[in-house]
């Protein structure tokens, strides 16, 4: 269980920034928001604020079982 949330968590994190554009340089990120619509651009930051809240929470659980259960995590 705690591997499930642990790579969930990670995948929705790096979901997130993809959506993000946190892997683009400057000139990218400008051609991005020129080239959506305001109503697109709002679309992604939703999209991208819900995967990486459930990507926290995951996180957050993981290390709740990791340290809850120690000795029983494989």
């Amino acid at each position: 269980m705690f591997q499930f949330f642990l790579i969930a968590g990670l995948a929705c994190i790096f979901i997130s920034a993809i959506l993000m554009g946190a892997w683009t340089d400057g000139d990218r990120q400008r051609a991005n928001y020129y080239s959506e619509t305001p109503k697109h651009r709002k679309q992604r930051v939703n999209t991208r604020l819900v995967f990486g809240l459930i990507g926290v929470i995951a996180l957050f659980i993981s290390g709740i079982i990791y340290f809850y259960f120690k000795g029983s995590v494989k």
